[in-house]
């Protein structure tokens, strides 16, 4: 689903290039002060029902039943539009989980995972997402790489340098260094405009950024993870770093989960809407009283998500 659609389907209006359109006042300050849209577990559309279950732990076991699978499944996708459609919406940020497929015949292929891995693979996504960041120089992207499940201590170095290799092979001159507090203007006047945060020590890559904090409820309770983040955004943030206020429900991780996964006529995306609207009501109020950086949600080109978080920073230049 693009952004592109009108306001009577519950989608985000055409936000392809917001961050270009901003107010000039905006232009000069650092990238973690404005307001960025951004997905949790960003590719979990696209996951391979024949895939083995990645997670959680006491379900791998039963890899082989198809309706195990297939449960699986339906709690895990967090998202429906690609990730081109996610970049056309106006997403800035991705939560990109990776891992090793077992008994891979190519030893460095990697996928993405939420419970199971995806049909794609990560080369040819992060291609994609490289080829949209050509045709949108102005549009300052976010991709968290992080957990790579499956790299155990006989591959994890060979696959990590591939990766890492890759990154800096296909973005090239596009990616945002470390070194510095990155602002709109200054990735302009580069000509970079994407930032790779990885979640495993790359100390002698100026070209990754370390781990992005990624603040969520761990809770199925709206309440409760509003008043999780109220207390972050209050208390613990971080004011000259990058951080998520992530938005997403979170199932248990024990028996309690099978108070949801055991509804026949139910899914995750269906808990999600459900809860979305009253979400964005909360963080529309939070962010009046503690500014917001990155906020990441399921459903991202629903609810008019993208539009909410990007006038959270045309309020920023009204307040000033």
């Amino acid at each position: 689903m693009s952004g592109g659609k009108g306001k009577e389907s519950g989608e985000v209006r055409n936000n392809r290039d917001w961050m270009s359109q901003l107010p000039a006042e905006l232009h000069t300050i650092p990238l973690y002060n404005l307001a960025v849209p951004g997905s949790h577990d960003s590719m979990s559309y696209d996951l391979d029902i024949n895939s083995s279950i990645v997670e959680p732990d006491r379900l791998k076991r039963f890899s082989k039943l198809y309706c195990v699978r297939q449960i699986v499944r339906k709690w895990a996708v967090t998202q429906e539009a690609t990730i081109t459609n996610q970049l056309d919406a106006g997403v800035r940020y991705f939560d990109l989980r990776i891992a090793r497929k077992p008994n891979d015949t190519n030893p460095t292929r990697l996928y993405f995972y939420h419970g199971l891995c995806t049909r794609t693979d990560v080369e040819t996504v992060l291609r994609d997402i490289c080829d949209w960041a050509e045709w949108h120089p102005k549009e300052i992207l976010i991709l968290d790489l992080s957990h790579f499940k499956g790299f155990d201590e006989k591959n994890k170095a060979q696959l990590h340098k591939h990766l890492i290799n890759f990154i800096k092979t296909t973005f090239g001159a596009k990616l945002v260094l470390n070194s510095a507090s990155p602002t709109l203007k200054s990735c302009w006047t580069q000509g970079s405009n994407v930032i790779v945060s990885y979640d495993y020590p790359t100390s002698q890559h100026p070209e990754l950024w370390t781990k992005i904090r990624y603040y969520y409820g761990d809770s199925m309770d709206p309440t409760i993870i509003e008043s999780k983040l109220a207390h972050v955004l209050e208390k613990e943030r971080p004011y000259k770093y990058f951080f998520v206020c992530g938005l997403n429900l979170t199932l248990p991780n024990d028996a309690r989960a099978l108070k949801y996964v055991l509804r026949l006529c139910d899914n995750f995306l269906n808990v999600i809407q459900r809860s979305l609207f009253k979400l964005l009501q909360w963080v529309k109020q939070q962010s009046a009283k503690t500014p917001v950086n990155i906020v990441a949600s399921d459903l991202v080109t629903r609810n008019n998500f993208v539009t909410t978080i990007v006038e959270f920073n045309r309020k920023h230049v009204k307040a000033q």
